[in-house]
């Protein structure tokens, strides 16, 4: 069972609320529920794909700066930061 609960405590889990919430509202916290994790959802796609864009923008912009130096050319000088 999920969370390590029997058959018994969920029942008595599932009769408690119940009796606290009333059999008219459990739909409505069960749908706001089931909202909340779709947002929830959507909004970690959004930055998952908002990270992978700005990686990707950022390799592409690495990759034009300056083509790469070969080791064995005896023409090519480090850099100079001064």
């Amino acid at each position: 069972m999920p969370f390590g609960l029997g058959m018994g405590e969920m029942i008595i889990a599932l009769v408690i609320i119940l009796l606290l919430f009333g059999a008219k509202r459990i739909p409505e916290i069960a749908g706001s529920i089931g909202k909340g994790i779709n947002q929830f959802k959507r909004s970690i796609n959004d930055v998952e794909k908002s990270v992978t864009e700005s990686d990707a923008s950022y390799r592409t912009d690495v990759r034009k700066s300056e083509p790469p130096v070969r080791i064995d050319d005896p023409t090519a000088e480090p850099k100079r930061l001064i």
